[in-house]
């Protein structure tokens, strides 16, 4: 049963909340004693239980409207709409204490529920009164404006919010909406204007957080953007791209991919096992492995290099991803790669030549082609640690090598230890190169620390490693391998981290045949192997060398200068000794010399007699051939025997002097610079004995 009344109220303050409150309570009780279902409504909402509290005070009856009252039940349907009528018309003013207070009870638990509900609500919330007063404020409006309602309640609004318009809510009673910065945070606000009775009483404002929102449309741009990139990414790729989805049917293939196997764009959307039912892609469909470098034959008469990869989510396979080179472009990037490696190598060397050699070998001496392949070969294996072999005669400089590959290293911070192995006897050298505990021979009264542990991160540097005998051989051989040793009479077996740098004079190669070196050695010896030219092949250093062992020894503060006589001496004498013998020689003229100029008179005999012989032989070989000077130019090719360069470098600058009248001319037909052509002239001796010709203009 059902029955439905409007019940006009009368009461002059209308249904304020404690009235609200009491029809509440009656609507309440007289439902559990009736069993009946109470609800009421105002023209142009719906129907609302009259027990909800909240939403009876949001219908906002005031005196003179109509409230519908709508009953339904079993039975005494008629019996509570007497009952809730009455109450709907009664006095509110006429309540008693104790009715009083179980009002108030009922209208303190709807406020905290309120309360609850006003805190809960993921949108910030402020109200202002009429005078842009803060008076209330939710927890998520203090999140979003970073503060506590204590510190702002009471206050003007326009103080406490960046940019606030609440202000501006008054004049109008339109809902303002916009967007606005508090902080790091973007928000949207909407601002409402509260009437009661039409008279203006505050605004409330609304706070949404749409960072994560921006946060969310920025991501969806940039991942259009990636998208769009990689569109056009796949399309300029020379590599054909395939893709196949969960259900085996083509979905994307690219230009490339059509242009390889020469299809069109009508294979978009055919399933595999109408395509290739027997190729890799649906081998891989089935078994989810890779399939990589695969060369397959197509029709007509295409040959590719194919790569298929499952597309694989949450452990299932999703589509399959197609890539394919046509392999006769294959083997065309592989002639090139192998051309550009070839190149690359080939300029990283001319690189490293060409660079200044690192400060740690500015104690080798020489500009030579040879000694700047030796010290770009030196730089180079100083940025590792694996062993170095430098060989070269004696003199040569093999130890400055050694030094500077230690100082251009990361282990220059180490000690840097030499040990001469020729200089041992071979009775002491396992003692010096690995130690000796107390006692443990005739003379041992201390512990000793040997070679190999002093080297403690640094590195050791064994000159003249071919005279080591092969017991001694297999203890480096066991260091070199394990980073381990034991003392001689010692049990413990100690850990080093040495870098090991060898060095001999000797031919190792024929050592090993006559079974002197050990070959497992000699292997890892020579794992980065350094030959250091002799002297006489590196003869253009000679001059610097010269000036760099004047300027070492010379102490009366007198400069001396070495004579063109004696300067060509040096360069055609044979250096058995190398750069030893040629600092040694300087050092001793230096101190038996009287006198600036160093001449002929000054040099040891046996290299005046040497390089005499040299010269007499050059000239009974030009004598023999009898080829007059002005033949010469025009004969060189035809000449047998070789001459010094020097002799046909000064006939063909003095020709190009005479024919062309000026260092610069003939500088430019000589393919060099005036100046290279005028030093030349000087140091031949030129430019005092030609009549410059004036070239005709």
């Amino acid at each position: 049963m059902r029955i439905v009344k409007e019940i006009k109220i009368n009461y002059l303050k209308g249904l304020h909340p404690r009235a609200v409150a009491m029809i509440v309570r009656k609507a309440f009780d007289l439902e559990q004693i009736y069993d009946v279902k109470i609800m009421v409504k105002v023209k142009g909402k719906g129907e609302i239980p009259a027990t909800a509290i909240m939403a009876f005070m949001l219908l906002k009856i005031k005196a003179g409207e109509k409230l519908t009252l709508i009953i339904e039940g079993k039975e005494n349907v008629e019996l509570a709409l007497m009952n809730m009528e009455s109450c709907l018309l009664r006095n509110f003013d006429e309540i008693g204490y104790l009715e009083m207070k179980e009002i108030d009870l009922i209208i303190n638990e709807s406020t905290i529920t309120m309360d609850h509900i006003f805190n809960s609500i993921s949108n910030g919330i402020l109200v202002t009164d009429e005078n842009n007063i803060i008076t209330m404020l939710n927890k998520s409006a203090e999140e979003i404006l970073n503060t506590s309602s204590e510190f702002i309640i009471g206050k003007l609004a326009k103080d406490c919010i960046p940019n606030s318009k609440l202000h501006l809510v008054g004049k109008d009673s339109s809902v303002s909406i916009s967007k606005q910065e508090v902080g790091d945070i973007a928000i949207l606000t909407s601002r409402n204007p509260i009437y009661i009775n039409g008279i203006f009483k505050g605004a409330v404002a609304v706070f949404e957080d749409i960072s994560k929102l921006e946060q969310v449309t920025d991501e969806l741009l940039v991942v259009k953007e990636m998208k769009e990139k990689l569109q056009l990414i796949l399309e300029s790729v020379r590599d054909g791209i395939c893709v196949l989805d969960r259900y085996g049917y083509i979905s994307y293939a690219n230009s490339a991919y059509l242009e390889i196997l020469k299809e069109d764009k009508s294979i978009l959307g055919k399933h595999i096992d109408k395509i290739s039912p027997n190729g890799i892609r649906k081998k891989v469909f089935l078994t989810g492995k890779s399939e990589i470098g695969q060369v397959r034959h197509k029709d007509k008469n295409i040959d590719i290099v194919a790569s298929v990869y499952p597309i694989i989510v949450n452990k299932n396979v999703v589509g399959i991803l197609s890539i394919i080179k046509d392999l006769s472009t294959v083997e065309k990037l592989t002639e090139r790669l192998t051309t550009i490696s070839e190149k690359a190598d080939y300029l990283e060397g001319e690189l490293i030549r060409a660079k200044k050699p690192d400060k740690a070998f500015d104690r080798f001496i020489g500009k030579s082609g040879k000694v700047l392949d030796v010290l770009a070969l030196a730089t180079k294996s100083a940025k590792s640690s694996a062993t170095v072999l430098i060989r070269g005669d004696s003199g040569t400089g093999k130890e400055l090598i050694a030094e500077g590959i230690h100082y251009a290293s990361e282990r220059s911070k180490g000690p840097f230890i030499r040990v001469n192995c020729a200089a041992i006897p071979e009775n002491l050298i396992e003692s010096e190169l690995f130690g000796h505990e107390k006692g443990s021979f005739t003379g041992a009264i201390k512990r000793k620390l040997g070679k190999f542990e002093l080297a403690q991160n640094g590195t050791i540097f064994l000159d003249e490693i071919g005279e080591m005998d092969k017991n001694t051989q297999a203890k480096i051989l066991r260091v070199l391998q394990y980073k381990e040793f034991q003392r001689v009479g010692g049990e413990e077996t100690i850990k080093v981290d040495v870098r090991v740098i060898a060095a001999t004079h000797r031919n190792l190669e024929d050592m090993l045949r006559e079974g002197e070196f050990r070959e497992d050695l000699y292997y890892r010896l020579n794992v980065i192997p350094i030959f250091i030219p002799a002297l006489k092949d590196r003869s253009e250093d000679i001059p610097i060398l010269v000036d760099h062992f004047i300027n070492k020894f010379q102490k009366d503060g007198e400069l001396k200068q070495v004579s063109k006589d004696v300067m060509n001496t040096f360069m055609n004498y044979s250096w058995n000794g190398n750069v030893r013998e040629l600092e040694n020689i300087i050092e001793r003229i230096l101190a038996l010399k009287e006198g600036e100029i160093i001449g002929l008179k000054d040099i040891p005999l046996y290299i005046k007699e040497e390089t005499l012989k040299v010269k007499q032989g050059h000239i009974k070989t030009f004598q023999e051939n009898n080829i007059s000077k002005s033949e010469i130019l025009d004969k060189i090719e035809n000449i047998e025997e070789i001459l010094p360069m020097k002799t046909y470098e000064k006939l063909i600058i003095e020709k190009a002097l005479r024919k062309y009248g000026s260092y610069n001319a003939a500088g430019k037909i000589l393919g060099l610079n005036h100046k290279t052509i005028a030093a030349k002239a000087k140091e031949f001796g030129i430019e005092k004995r030609i009549n410059w010709e004036k070239r005709p203009k």
